[in-house]
C-alpha cells in the first residue's frame, strides 16, 4: 500500500521553506555567472557612456522617527564604479564556483543584487535625491495584490490546479470590494466582498477543472476573459450612471503602528501602512506555517504530488482540490480590494492591468513556496515603484525603459533565470478516480 509521509523530498515540490540550495551540476550553477556578468556589463556600460557627476543622496529616515539618521551622501560616479568592481568580484566568484562544482550560496545573488541597486541609483540619481523609505515602502504598498495573488496561485498548484484565472480574480475582487464599500459604507465589508469574488472564480474554475476535466489553462484563460467583459459591461451600465451610491467607497487609510511605527528606516516601510498589508502580513505566516507544518499541508502537497497514492490511504483528491482552490481564490480577491480600496477609490475598467499574469510569474519565480513566492512578488513591486521614483526626480534613465522595467522583470523570473523551477508532479493533471 503507498504512504505519504511528511519528509521533504529533493525537489522543489517537497523542500521544507527555508532550504536554498542550488547545486554547482545544475542549471542555476550554470545560468547565475551568465547573468550577473551580463548586469555588471550593462551597468559598466552605462557608466562609460554617460558618467555621472556630482553628489548622490540617500536619505533613510522621516521627521517622525525616534531616531533620525543621517543621510548618506556619495560621489555619484567613483560609487557606481565601486560597486561595478564588487559585483564583478562577486561574478568571479560565482565563475569560480561553478568551475568547481560547488554550490551557489544565496549570499552572492543577493548581495549582487543589493550593491548593483546601489551603483545604478547612485547613477539614476546623481545631483539628486532618494528617499528610501518612500522607495522601499511604496514597495510594499504596490505589491499587496502581487503577494496575495502569488499565494493563491501557490496554495492552487500545491493542490495540483494551475489558477492561470488570478487576473480574473484579483478584477472581480476589485469590482465586488467597490460596489459593497459603496453601500454599505464599509471598507472591510468592501475586503470581505472582494475575498467572496474571488472564491466564486475559483468555484467556476474548479466545476470545469476538476469535475469536468477541462484543461486548465484554457479554463482560466476563458475566465480572466469572462471577467474583463463582465466588469466592463457593469461598470458602463451600472456604476457609470450610480457612480455616487455604487463606485464611491471610503478609502483603506494609513494606519501606523504605535512604537514600530517610529523605528528609523524599518517602521516607515513595514507598519505605516493601511491595514490590508497588515493582513497581508498574517496570511503570509499562516499560509507558510499550514503548508508545512500541519497535517492539512501534508495532505494538500500529496494531492498536488502523487494524487493516486493520496487517495490510496483515504485522502479525498477531488475535494482537498476543491476546498484549496476556494480558499486560494478568496486570498487572491483579497487583493483585488487593493484596487478599488487603497491605489484609488472606486473601480475603473481593467485597473489591475495584468497584476494577476505578474503573480503567476512570481509563483514559479519562487518555485512555488509561499516565501519565496511573497519575496518575488515584492521584487516585482520594487521594479513598479522604482521607475515612478526615478521619472518624479527627472533620471537619465528613459521613462520607456523604466515603464518596461516591471515586465523586463517578469520576462527573466519566467525565462528561468533564477535556476530550474519544478512545478508539482500533478500540478494542471486532472485526477479521475478509479
Amino acid at each position: 500500500m503507498s504512504t505519504v509521509t511528511d519528509q521533504p523530498t529533493p525537489d522543489s515540490g517537497g523542500l521544507a521553506p527555508d532550504t536554498v540550495v542550488t547545486h554547482g551540476r545544475g542549471s542555476g550553477a550554470r545560468k547565475l555567472p551568465v547573468v550577473l556578468g551580463v548586469l555588471t556589463l550593462l551597468l559598466a556600460g552605462v557608466l562609460l557612456r554617460s558618467s555621472p557627476s556630482g553628489d548622490t543622496t540617500f536619505q533613510l529616515s522621516t521627521v517622525t522617527d525616534f531616531v533620525t539618521l543621517p543621510d548618506i551622501v556619495v560621489p555619484s560616479g567613483p560609487t557606481a564604479w565601486l560597486m561595478v568592481v564588487i559585483c564583478l568580484g562577486l561574478t568571479a566568484e560565482a565563475v569560480r564556483r561553478m568551475l568547481t562544482r560547488v554550490s551557489q550560496p544565496m549570499w552572492i545573488p543577493i548581495t549582487f543584487a543589493i550593491l548593483w541597486m546601489i551603483g545604478f541609483l547612485s547613477w539614476a540619481a546623481a545631483g539628486d535625491r532618494i528617499r528610501v523609505v518612500s522607495l522601499l515602502g511604496g514597495a510594499v504598498a504596490l505589491a499587496i495584490p502581487l503577494v496575495f495573488g502569488a499565494l493563491g496561485g501557490v496554495l492552487g498548484e500545491r493542490a495540483g490546479v494551475v489558477n492561470i484565472a488570478i487576473e480574473g480574480q484579483l478584477l472581480l475582487g476589485a469590482f465586488a470590494a467597490a460596489v459593497t464599500a459603496s453601500m454599505t459604507g464599509s471598507p472591510w465589508a468592501g475586503v470581505a466582498a472582494a475575498a467572496v469574488a474571488g472564491a466564486l472564480v475559483a468555484l467556476i474554475l474548479g466545476l470545469f477543472a476538476i469535475t469536468y476535466f477541462v484543461d486548465q489553462v484554457i479554463v482560466g484563460v476563458v475566465l480572466n476573459v469572462l471577467v474583463v467583459g463582465l466588469t466592463n459591461f457593469l461598470f458602463r451600465q451600472v456604476l457609470t450612471p450610480n457612480s455616487e451610491s455604487l463606485n464611491s467607497p471610503e478609502r483603506l487609510r494609513a494606519l501606523p503602528i504605535p512604537i514600530l511605527g517610529d523605528i528609523p528606516l524599518i517602521g516607515p516601510i513595514f507598519f505605516r501602512q493601511t491595514p490590508l498589508v497588515y493582513l497581508l502580513y498574517i496570511v503570509v505566516a499562516v499560509v507558510a506555517y499550514a503548508l508545512y507544518r500541519t497535517r492539512w499541508g501534508l495532505r494538500l502537497r500529496a494531492v498536488g504530488e502523487h494524487p493516486k497514492a493520496a487517495d490510496t490511504v483515504g485522502i479525498k483528491v477531488n475535494r482537498t482540490r476543491y476546498r484549496t482552490i476556494l480558499l486560494a481564490g478568496a486570498i487572491a480577491g483579497l487583493g483585488g480590494a487593493y484596487f478599488s480600496l487603497v491605489s484609488v477609490a472606486g473601480f475603473n475598467r481593467e485597473m489591475t492591468g495584468g497584476a494577476g499574469y505578474i503573480a503567476l510569474a512570481a509563483v514559479i519565480f519562487g518555485k512555488w513556496d509561499p516565501i519565496r513566492a511573497t519575496l518575488a512578488a515584492l521584487l516585482f513591486g520594487f521594479a513598479t515603484n522604482l521607475q515612478g521614483v526615478l521619472s518624479a526626480i527627472g533620471s537619465p534613465v528613459p521613462s520607456q525603459f523604466m515603464l518596461m522595467l516591471p515586465y523586463l522583470v517578469t520576462i527573466f523570473a519566467v525565462a528561468g533565470l533564477v535556476g530550474r523551477s519544478r512545478p508539482p508532479a500533478a500540478d494542471g493533471v486532472p485526477y479521475r478516480q478509479q
